[in-house]
């Protein structure tokens, strides 16, 4: 017998219809195996696919799974705050006080939930540490940031439920016209077992105040077109070196529009603590059937 659970698509972080990134999310997954969902997440192709399951603590909402179409993964930001929109949507949890709390991979995250027009969630991103400062000790990385005028921040590799380096740029347009090589991505995320590379810029636009590309080759994604976990390491980064500086309490972030996208994340930065957040739109609705092995 086929695996029969509800499932919806979503569009995380839209700041236009369709410019977000795409999100799998299958309710009522507790009758999956880690096999099911893998090739479940292989057969969607998308960026993640999550899985919807009871938690085990008793001060969760929910237990989630993310996969994506080649591993299962701890904690990422789009399919946190996906998940999120889906449960609530679905009525498998409500918040309390504002609240949900997510079990997964990463521990126990608080995501609070802002009852608008669309609705806005937040998710308190995993504590940051600075792995390494700058590119002097990293090869990979100052060969692939060779030419580049970079901005204010040296890069780092930073750590917080994933791994990123990260890189700031001089200025928006040079972080949107960048080609870079994507093999030498691959490699530098291989060499020091993280993601990828993620660049930025600050910028003057009325909508948004950074440009942010993701490229998690470590993971064999080419480029995301919105990364909440890149961009709640990018803001731990911004935070601990600039405490007094203009973003030092949050910010607007536009990113994606490289691939076609156009998505709006928003960053609030409290007490040392990173809150990654935005808007979901459901896009598909429906049930999946799923053969079991």
């Amino acid at each position: 017998m086929p695996l029969t659970s509800r499932y919806l698509q979503l569009d995380v972080f839209p700041a236009t219809p369709g410019g977000g990134n795409p999100l799998g999310v299958v309710l009522d997954a507790d009758g999956w195996s880690d096999a099911d969902m893998q090739r479940y997440a292989a057969w969607t192709d998308l960026v993640e696919t999550t899985f919807v399951l009871p938690p085990t603590k008793a001060e969760a909402s929910y237990r989630l799974r993310i996969f994506t179409p080649s591993k299962e993964i701890p904690f990422a930001g789009h399919p946190t705050i996906g998940s999120a929109h889906a449960v609530l949507e679905s009525g498998i949890a409500r918040a309390v006080d504002g609240q949900l709390i997510q079990e997964c991979g990463a521990g126990l995250l608080p995501i609070r939930v802002e009852e608008r027009t669309p609705r806005r969630l937040f998710v308190r991103a995993p504590a940051a540490n600075v792995l390494r400062e700058g590119d002097a000790d990293e090869p990979l990385l100052r060969a692939l940031l060779d030419g580049m005028h970079l901005g204010a921040l040296p890069p780092a590799f930073v750590e917080g439920g994933r791994r990123w380096w990260v890189a700031e740029f001089a200025d928006e347009a040079a972080v949107r016209a960048w080609q870079p090589d994507h093999a030498a991505i691959a490699r530098l995320a291989h060499a020091s077992d993280s993601l990828g590379l993620c660049v930025f810029a600050r910028c003057g636009a009325a909508t948004y105040d950074l440009v942010v590309r993701a490229f998690p080759a470590g993971v064999g994604i080419v480029e995301d077109p919105a990364s909440g976990a890149a961009n709640g390491l990018v803001a731990a980064w911004i935070a601990q070196r600039e405490p007094s500086g203009p973003l030092a309490h949050g910010y607007r972030v536009s990113q994606g529009r490289e691939m076609g996208r156009d998505a709006s994340l928003l960053i609030r930065i409290e007490g040392g603590s990173v809150w990654v957040g935005g808007t979901t739109a459901t896009v598909v609705g429906g049930t999946v059937s799923w053969p079991s092995r």
